[in-house]
């Protein structure tokens, strides 16, 4: 069979939906004097910033390199570990460990797959420097109660919003709690590049200023290396293409909302769980995960959809303490929510560019593949 035709994304369609804009933009980087941060770069940084409802913004290579250079701003290293999660991209585990931290990790909540604050208190020790709290699916973490273990034990809060740009917490959006915060602007994100692409946002001067320098060489002047640093600088293309997505997102984001909630609706009647929002949270459904009873239903699920042209995805198969490389070297606490996920998630279409006619394409294939099960 060919490429489906309804996928789980598809990052062509914010290109199609705003090609004008976009094609000004990047004629404007490659008409301009500079190729290496800029005036793009530093449009977008304040942007986002503001956005966000952050003070200040500094653009790096990828989401992975955000997470890597935050740690190393708050001076965390070899001998420190940071709490995280297990049902996570590998991005999440494997920036701590570039950071030469130890990697922990807890279970996640049964409701929202989010961090479980209750599983992360008896895995902090003397050595627990940071909790990075991931905002998975586009779901904001308990930040309140993330937010209080960490000032009861003297820990940094980092936030991973990869998934959850434009998120809200209460009333302010993910990425304005944690001391310092990371989005990655991965294509198929709520607000993705053309490549890769990350940031860092924080409201403390002095660590905006470390990220600065270490995305570029540890430079404090040009060419004068105050500390050890990085190649890991915003490209001013990228740049140009996110500050025009950035204008459309709220609006992309209540489209997924509107899906999510035609999702719900026609498939309440349905033997599979379906993704809660929790109270006092503004979910923007970077994915929309069901799941099933059991791994043998998630499969033929799987397969009956993508049989059927529908590009459905598991996300994530194999829980990041369970992979060959990272297995001897992680501790964690009880993987019992995290393992029973990996065996019955099943993410289904959900992007802005979906139409109600392709959704309801997806919508009765499901029904039908469950009316043919005893």
């Amino acid at each position: 069979m060919g490429d489906p035709s309804i996928p789980t994304s598809d990052p062509r369609a914010d290109y199609l939906a705003h090609r004008s804009e976009l094609d000004a933009a990047i004629r404007s980087v490659l008409e301009g004097p500079t190729y290496i941060l800029g005036e793009h770069v530093a449009r977008f940084e304040e942007a986002f910033a503001a956005f966000v409802g952050s003070s200040h913004g500094i653009g790096v290579n990828n989401g992975t390199d955000a997470i890597h250079l935050a740690l190393r701003a708050l001076r965390i290293g070899h001998g420190d570990e940071v709490i995280t999660v297990s049902h996570t991209a590998v991005a999440t585990v494997a920036a701590i460990r570039m950071s030469g931290a130890e990697p922990v990790l807890a279970d996640v909540d049964p409701l929202s797959y989010n961090i479980d604050p209750e599983a992360v208190r008896p895995l902090i020790t003397g050595r627990t420097k940071a909790i990075i709290a991931v905002h998975l699916y586009g779901h904001p973490a308990d930040l309140t109660r993330l937010a209080t273990l960490c000032d009861a034990h003297g820990l940094r809060l980092i936030e991973d919003c990869a998934q959850a740009h434009g998120a809200m917490h209460g009333d302010r959006r993910v990425g304005s709690f944690g001391d310092l915060s990371t989005f990655s602007f991965y294509p198929t994100k709520n607000l993705g590049a053309i490549g890769d692409a990350g940031m860092v946002v924080t409201k403390d001067a002095d660590l905006a200023l470390a990220i600065r320098r270490l995305r570029q060489y540890g430079w404090d002047t040009p060419q004068y290396s105050l500390v050890e640093g990085w190649n890991s600088r915003l490209d001013p293309l990228q740049a140009a293409i996110l500050t025009v997505k950035l204008r459309h997102l709220d609006r992309s984001n209540e489209r997924r909302r509107e899906l999510a909630a035609r999702y719900l609706r026609e498939l309440a009647d349905l033997p599979i769980l379906l993704p809660v929002t929790l109270p006092g949270v503004h979910h923007v459904y970077h994915l929309f995960v069901v799941r099933t009873r059991d791994q043998g239903t998630r499969d033929a699920l799987l397969a009956h959809l993508n049989a059927g042209g529908i590009k459905a995805a598991v996300h994530y198969p194999t829980p990041v303490h369970l992979q060959p490389a990272y297995r001897e070297l992680l501790r964690t606490g009880p993987m019992t929510v995290t393992e029973e996920l990996a065996r019955t998630v099943l993410s289904l279409p959900l992007q802005p560019a979906l139409t109600d006619q392709e959704q309801d394409l997806v919508i009765n294939a499901i029904r039908a593949f469950f009316r043919s099960r005893p």
